[in-house]
């Protein structure tokens, strides 16, 4: 990136926030932003928010925006980002907001624009127990396929009206936390249908082990485009625009991603077979499947960093885990596709064979979690989480090589974060 541009980073974070109250009881907060991708170079900018003051991000007219400029200039330097909720009634209790919620965003090579209704039921004053559901409906559009790491796993370029529903559980039981997603989405313009499940369970094992269970269910249409299709260690290539991290190329480096190093959690998540699929997608191939159903576990157990953090009132924000882990995945349908990589133009079409395949895969290994995590004012994860992980065995890995090998992985995001 430059000894320039990590000055510029490095003085940018220095200036604080402030606020400036627009009237008697609105309040706008500002704060600087610097990201940095390929595509945008250093992308500089502000992030405000904005609520009636003594509300807590609990009352009318919220707003949650970003405004940003590119400093290498390219075809579409300026990009934005806002989001404004204003709750239908002013009548309901504590955690049982029904509200509507407008998007709008163009960034980082993509449109995005939404409305949706979105009702929450809370059992008192405990964030942990409760249950969301929304509907919404979006425009959007791929505008810029340079911002993406791997654009084989890109297929639509055109403008597509999404019909979006899904519902969140969470709830505290005897034996321990329990979380479970639902979401379907259906392109009324392109008339396919993705759907997704997720479950997550904690089971204390005594008072120091810990067996954390997640389960992740995937299906969609045979006309699917591939933003939308499944991998085997990686979320779904639409879901990546959720994650600064993994929004644009660039801001990972592309080599390490290419070796196979980084993974970014979700979908089938069989994460040892991280460096087998990015490599692949280095040479311009990649299986994409049309059903996944995959169980994560992961078996915690005590480390001398984390027993130290426990007696700071640093353990109710940052976590050092230890723990086991093995994934096992069953992926159906694939479709494998090959682009020609003699060449930078995105505009040559994509080579595809069609496959039936069903396959069963595994791995276990070892791991190592940081987190630091300051839950919102609904109790929800707001943090982030680095993983290092030694995934030393996999079912498959290939023609010729060992099943059992040692394999460096690092991990972006939390796979069960309970």
């Amino acid at each position: 990136m430059g000894n320039k541009n990590l000055l510029i980073i490095l003085l940018f974070y220095l200036v604080p926030s402030f606020a400036i109250a627009q009237s008697e009881r609105y309040k706008l907060e500002f704060a600087p932003d610097i990201w940095y991708n390929q595509v945008d170079g250093v992308r500089m900018g502000v992030r405000f928010l904005g609520e009636m003051e003594g509300t807590f991000k609990d009352g009318p007219h919220r707003l949650d925006a970003g405004f940003w400029i590119s400093t290498d200039l390219p075809d579409l330097p300026v990009s934005y980002y806002v989001s404004f909720t204003e709750p239908i009634s002013n009548n309901e209790k504590y955690g049982n907001e029904a509200n509507i919620r407008l998007r709008s965003s163009i960034r980082t090579g993509y449109s995005h624009h939404e409305i949706s209704l979105n009702k929450r039921f809370q059992q008192g004053f405990n964030e942990l127990n409760y249950q969301e559901f929304s509907l919404g409906v979006s425009r959007e559009k791929l505008i810029d396929i340079s911002y993406r790491p791997y654009p084989l796993l890109w297929e639509n370029t055109d403008w597509k009206t999404m019909l979006s529903g899904s519902a969140w559980i969470s709830q505290v039981f005897d034996i321990g936390q329990f979380d479970a997603k639902a979401s379907v989405n259906h392109d009324l313009s392109g008339n396919y249908t993705v759907g997704t499940a997720e479950v997550k369970q904690q089971i204390p094992l005594g008072e120091l082990f810990n067996l954390r269970l997640r389960g992740f269910f995937g299906g969609a249409s045979a006309s699917t485009p591939n933003e939308y299709l499944f991998g085997e260690s990686y979320r779904q290539p639409i879901a990546w625009l959720n994650n600064g991290v993994s929004r644009a190329k660039g801001t990972l480096p592309q080599s390490l991603l290419d070796d196979g190093l980084f993974q970014i959690s979700g979908g089938a998540n069989l994460r040892g077979y991280a460096a087998q699929n990015f490599k692949s997608l280095s040479l311009g191939q990649a299986f994409q499947y049309t059903f996944v159903a995959a169980l994560n576990s992961e078996i915690e157990f005590p480390n001398p960093v984390n027993q130290l953090i426990s007696y700071t009132i640093m353990a109710d924000f940052i976590q050092v885990r230890s723990y086991v882990f093995g994934d096992v995945g069953r992926l159906a349908n694939n479709s494998f596709q090959t682009r020609d990589l003699t060449t930078v133009n995105p505009a040559i079409p994509i080579v595809v064979t069609e496959t039936e395949v069903d396959r069963i895969r595994a791995d276990a290994g070892i791991g190592l979690q940081f987190s630091l995590n300051i839950p919102d004012y609904l109790g929800k994860d707001r943090g982030f989480a680095l993983r290092y992980e030694i995934p030393f065995w996999i079912s498959d890995p290939g023609s010729g090589k060992k099943s059992f090998k040692f394999r460096n992985l690092i991990g972006i995001g939390a796979i069960i974060s309970l």
